[in-house]
């Protein structure tokens, strides 16, 4: 198989923390993250032209129960003004991955900002979905 560069997105209303992965070396890297400004999705045709990327992994949030909540529907919303930019768009369950970003960002002892844990929620979102295949 072939390698390809995955990218993986944690969206949220104010930022999309973003990761990228090589499926050879199955290691997610957290990348950047933007700011939800009106350029967003510009940014995001930058970044997969940028990094080759043939498919786009969105972190796909529910609720403790496992079932849709109001930001489900609006990744589902962001996810399909992606369909024109990327090759492939795929789900992948994000249940903790902020949680657990932050509680590895605190046990660094370096001072963190919100932005950083958005970014290495993306990078355990696409560790997550390297992993499930």
């Amino acid at each position: 198989m072939t390698s390809q560069t995955l990218l993986a997105l944690d969206v949220g209303e104010k930022r999309i923390g973003v990761a990228i992965a090589d499926t050879s070396v199955k290691i997610a890297i957290a990348f950047e993250t933007l700011e939800v400004d009106g350029t967003e999705l510009e940014q995001i045709a930058r970044i997969i032209e940028q990094e080759e990327a043939k498919t786009v992994v969105i972190g796909y949030p529910r609720n403790q129960q496992g079932e849709a909540t109001q930001q489900t529907a609006y990744v589902e919303a962001f996810a399909e003004k992606l369909t024109d930019i990327a090759s492939e768009i795929v789900f992948q369950d994000e249940s903790l991955t902020s949680v657990k970003a932050e509680e590895y960002l605190k046990r660094q002892n370096k001072p963190y900002e919100k932005a950083d844990i958005d970014a290495l929620a993306a990078s355990l979102i696409l560790q997550d979905y390297l992993e499930a295949r």
